[in-house]
């Protein structure tokens, strides 16, 4: 793995739930990364924000809700907010790390922009989930305002569009960090979702997929790995069956063709193996490891894990 240039996708379980969960959380993560460190590699990270996005966003509509007279904090702004303090936890558990080694890198936290096409067919069909239960005079409220609501857990939610990233914003600048040998967080929550309106870029309401944006970044710094941290050891056939099966390698053919077959979830696993094959599209050298991240020193040394390449 030495001199090479990775790219991170951490997921739920690498950062906890609650405050401390992610205190916890990210000096494991630390751990691991400064493996990679420590093998010469050029690192950025992306991250999941799942439960932290969703509590901001409550938090802060709760807030308003209780002080009219202060304004609604919109959905990039909570986005936003999550990259700062999950980027802060991180750095400073990396940091922290480093120093108890004696290397010395900088580590840097990028508020990162995606663009999204406004036409995009996510935002006429929202799907994602965020913040509290609210009862029908407050979803109707949220009606009158132009968001979607739908019926959940006895009461109503407000559901988000997902849509495509097309572009990050900030690219060039995370570029600009590796090549000077620092260590990037970047993209976080799958990055905060703009339109493009003329010479501006305003915030969308809506969610990217974490997946998606990992592939993306992996691409735009040319990575030669990406490495996708989850919740299983490996990838399985059949997973939760009776005929479970890991699967240590795979082809680009191979896994396109799992797909085919329906051996994976369209919620968790299957969007990680699409990336998968996206990023390393026709390179003879790009791959990807998946695995958990108390796993991840042996998954490099091919012990567990799996590996795709094309």
């Amino acid at each position: 793995m030495k001199n090479r240039r990775i790219a991170i996708a951490l997921g739920h379980d690498a950062l906890g739930t609650t405050l401390p969960e992610q205190k916890k959380a990210t000096r494991r993560a630390a751990k691991a990364i400064v493996d990679l460190v420590q093998d010469d590699c050029e690192i950025v990270i992306t991250h999941s924000n799942g439960p932290q996005v969703g509590m901001i966003h409550t938090a802060m509509s709760e807030f308003h809700r209780l002080y009219q007279e202060y304004t609604a904090t919109p959905m990039a702004v909570c986005s936003a907010m999550s990259q700062g303090y999950i980027g802060y936890d991180l750095q400073q558990a990396i940091r922290s790390e480093l120093v108890g080694r004696g290397v010395y890198r900088t580590v840097s936290t990028i508020l990162t922009q995606v663009t999204v096409d406004p036409y995009d067919d996510a935002f006429y069909h929202p799907t994602k989930i965020i913040g509290r239960v609210m009862d029908e005079a407050e979803a109707e409220a949220e009606e009158k305002k132009g968001n979607h609501v739908t019926p959940a857990d006895g009461g109503f939610h407000r559901i988000v569009a997902a849509p495509t990233p097309i572009e990050i914003v900030e690219l060039d600048a995370i570029n600009a960090l590796m090549d000077a040998r620092q260590i990037v967080i970047a993209a976080g929550g799958g990055g905060i979702p703009v339109l493009q309106q003329g010479k501006s870029l305003k915030g969308a309401s809506a969610v990217i997929e974490k997946d998606l944006i990992a592939g993306l970044l992996a691409d735009g710094v040319n990575a030669d790995r990406l490495i996708i941290l989850t919740d299983v050891e490996c990838v399985y056939r059949g997973y939760g069956t009776e005929k479970q099966e890991p699967l240590h390698m795979m082809s680009c053919a191979q896994a396109a063709q799992y797909i085919e077959d329906g051996e994976f979830g369209a919620g968790n696993m299957q969007p990680k193996i699409q990336t998968a094959i996206q990023f390393i599209g026709d390179s003879d050298t790009r791959s990807v490891l998946i695995t958990r991240l108390d796993r991840i020193k042996e998954a490099i040394l091919g012990q567990t894990g799996t590996v795709i390449r094309k």
